[in-house]
């Protein structure tokens, strides 16, 4: 059997950066309406969508960016000016169960959702 051995080429095309947010007391929902908007732009391009979108889940999404961009020239040394937003995706978090009490003696349940964010930004070649 042939054995895969990665050479450089193949390491460098798969060197991305991750950024995670965890536990953010914001519906998934409503982060992947603002996900979608950056997904595959330029980082550049990315914050300016971030910085100028009226969506409470744009601000959480600058900084998180923001974020993986520094993973990226810190601890990765890819030029920030090549990156671009490779992988963003965001995952359900728990839900916090709460009563809101009815008429009647009856009650419904409020669901309070949280979400996992990550995005991944990859140099261009």
């Amino acid at each position: 059997m042939a054995s895969k051995t990665k050479n450089a080429a193949d390491t460098e095309d798969t060197m991305e950066a991750r950024a995670y947010l965890r536990f953010v007391r914001i519906s998934p929902r409503k982060v992947k309406i603002v996900l979608d908007l950056i997904r595959g732009k330029d980082v550049g391009k990315a914050i300016g969508i971030l910085k100028t979108t009226p969506k409470i889940a744009s601000e959480y999404l600058y900084k998180l960016l923001r974020s993986a961009m520094a993973n990226a020239e810190n601890n990765n040394h890819m030029d920030v000016t090549k990156l671009y937003v490779s992988e963003c995706f965001v995952c359900p978090g728990p839900i916090m169960k709460r009563a809101m009490f009815r008429a009647q003696g009856r009650t419904n349940r409020i669901n309070k959702r949280s979400s996992h964010i990550t995005i991944a930004v990859k140099e261009k070649a």
